[in-house]
């Protein structure tokens, strides 16, 4: 079985893949000072919760946006499992050219986005990713990397919002049933998830224009709902992505395991 780990600004998750299928997921807060041991003992308890042992494991690969937690994921992946896990990053095979004008700043999950939406697409295709950033990424008809749009994510546009104005008070980040509110709490929901649906909305738009092919849209990420599931110009909404990409690459560049 291989392991998947997608380590972001927010969450990690991991995934644990049987071929083609994966068959768990688990998702933790990215604590930055967790260490290589406090990481290891995370592994063995997330892997046994599903009644799985590190030792079924037969390959690792990792992407990861935040250095600092690298390091002791790759520590904590090669004691679990016996073997170095396969980290993705600037010269790992992809089969995706990456016409970016400095391929090397781009992270290594916009990659394995990109890869696994083309896979799914066959097309041209647009990546939406609601995470820590809410993150654009284009891939041409032919599968090449075309590049993006980087946008704050809604938890911090929201999180501005709720320190700069006084008077406004935290409020669950979720869909209002009306634009217009009618008390304060559902006029600053309506505000943050409908102002999102505009702006992704409103970018898509663009993109395609600018693009002047036809795209699919796919969205997914940690923060994708309630968002995602409002806006017009999104057709599917996948929260798998990154996963089902990092099982790719590893299959692009290592034996796929049993």
């Amino acid at each position: 079985m291989l392991f998947a780990v997608d380590v972001s600004n927010t969450h990690t998750a991991f995934g644990v893949f049987r071929g083609a299928e994966l068959v768990h997921e688990f998702r933790v807060e990215s604590a930055k000072g967790r260490t290589a041991d406090e990481t290891h003992v995370l592994l063995v308890g997330l892997l046994e919760m599903e009644g799985l042992s590190a030792r079924q494991i037969s390959g690792a690969v990792i992407a990861s946006v935040v250095p600092g937690l690298t390091e002791p994921m790759v520590a904590a992946c090669t004691r679990a499992f016996g073997q170095a896990p396969m980290v993705v990053g600037p010269g790992t095979r992809t089969g995706m050219p990456i016409l970016y004008e400095s391929p090397r700043e781009v992270a290594p999950d916009r990659i394995v986005n990109a890869l696994a939406a083309y896979e799914r697409a066959r097309s041209g295709v647009i990546v939406v990713d609601f995470s820590t950033a809410t993150i654009f990424d284009c891939i041409s008809p032919k599968g090449e990397y075309l590049g993006g749009v980087i946008a704050p994510g809604i938890r911090i546009a929201a999180e501005a919002l709720f320190t700069r104005a006084a008077r406004l008070s935290r409020v669950p980040i979720s869909r209002p049933e009306r634009v217009i509110g009618t008390n304060t709490e559902a006029a600053m929901q309506s505000g943050i998830v409908f102002g999102y649906v505009g702006l992704v909305d409103g970018l898509v738009d663009r993109i395609q224009a600018e693009l002047g092919f036809p795209a699919r849209v796919y969205a997914t990420g940690s923060t994708a709902s309630p968002v995602a599931e409002a806006c017009a110009r999104i057709d599917e909404v996948l929260p798998h992505l990154t996963l089902e990409g990092l099982r790719l690459v590893f299959e692009r560049n290592v034996i796929s395991p049993r």
